[in-house]
């Protein structure tokens, strides 16, 4: 059962600065998506404030169940409205559509189930089974993608910035992740415990992407969201895990501001006290202690993150310290000295006092 929780709802992979600046922009093809998608954002947010009991409720109520370790997805096509779900375009066992964005989240799905059964033995999002919804081209010119407690939701971008929004594998990962936060820790979506929240979901879409292309930690590129941004902006991808503050630097989005150490971390009131700002801190501890370990990132410091994440020792407002203590007992206890020196070292590294 999910523990209570005092989360701000979760709406959107793109933060709200990024929009903002946009929304600043001389030119109106980048402007009024920017805008429209800011005012469709809170709209989703009050929306998730009213719905957030029964959209916990329908993580945890009895349910009929289909057969373990096979994912339930229904691709539904919002035909540029904000009605949800919209017309059903392909659902499980169904072949491809003509539709790329519905067949790329008719994937990224699947590829985000198979991570989470094959290599944790979780039955989708809420352990249970539950069945994998998502929208496509949701609105005009959307630009963001999200998990609304119930299902996946995605724009089709302005077509000058930003790409549709099913194109990454690993974006799907991080909104789904979520969901999975939303069931085990309920990790409050303000300041540090916020900020592990988007680096969890960073963790598992980086994981669910070399997953599916079967890359060790130290072959991955550890981009999130590449391929969001289309060719003509000055960005590798929404964040960089190796090297947080490099994902981008661009006269339209400005340059990335995520730090990699604490001796950087932003005090700030806005993005929920910088929840997808200061993510870059545990972010880079994730990947320092992956490529130490070499071998796939899943299998010894995944595995050490996500029971991390389902141990009930996790409050709901932990700070990085209280997460990093317990990766480090988690790591020690069951994966041996190896692991427990590369957490430990990984958190070091990134200034985080255990």
């Amino acid at each position: 059962m999910p523990r209570p929780s005092e989360s701000t709802p979760l709406i959107g992979v793109i933060p709200p600065y990024v929009l903002d600046r946009l929304a600043q922009h001389a030119d109106q093809r980048v402007s009024m998506p920017a805008v429209k998608t800011l005012i469709l954002d809170q709209q989703q947010r009050g929306l998730r404030e009213l719905a957030e009991p029964p959209a916990r409720a329908r993580l945890t109520e009895p349910r009929p169940r289909a057969t373990a370790g096979t994912p339930q997805r229904a691709v539904h096509d919002a035909e540029n409205s904000t009605t949800l779900p919209g017309r059903l375009v392909r659902a499980e066992g169904a072949p491809a559509s003509r539709d790329a964005a519905v067949d790329e989240a008719y994937a990224h799905l699947g590829a985000t189930y198979k991570l989470f059964w094959d290599i944790y033995q979780r039955d989708s999002i809420d352990g249970s089974g539950l069945p994998l919804v998502g929208s496509v081209h949701y609105g005009e010119d959307y630009d963001n993608a999200f998990w609304n407690g119930a299902q996946m939701v995605f724009g089709d971008g302005d077509g000058e910035v930003f790409n549709r929004f099913t194109v990454a594998v690993d974006i799907i990962g991080h909104e789904l992740t979520h969901g999975v936060i939303d069931t085990e820790a309920a990790l409050a979506y303000q300041g540090q415990s916020g900020a592990l929240n988007e680096s969890l979901c960073d963790v598992f879409g980086a994981l669910v992407k070399q997953y599916a292309l079967g890359q060790k930690a130290r072959e991955a590129d550890w981009l999130v969201g590449q391929g969001l941004f289309l060719p003509k902006v000055q960005a590798r991808a929404l964040r960089s895990m190796a090297e947080p503050g490099s994902a981008y630097d661009d006269p339209v989005l400005g340059k990335d501001p995520q730090p990699a150490h604490m001796n950087a971390y932003v005090d700030t009131p806005r993005d929920n006290g910088g929840v997808h700002i200061n993510s870059g801190i545990p972010n880079r501890a994730f990947h320092l202690a992956a490529t130490a370990l070499d071998g796939p990132a899943w299998a010894v410091a995944g595995r050490i993150w996500y029971d991390t994440l389902c141990d009930k020792r996790l409050p709901h407002d932990a700070d990085f310290s209280a997460f990093a203590r317990l990766t480090i007992d988690i790591a020690r206890t069951h994966h041996g000295a190896a692991a427990h020196k590369a957490v430990a070292a990984a958190w070091a590294a990134v200034g985080v006092p255990t």
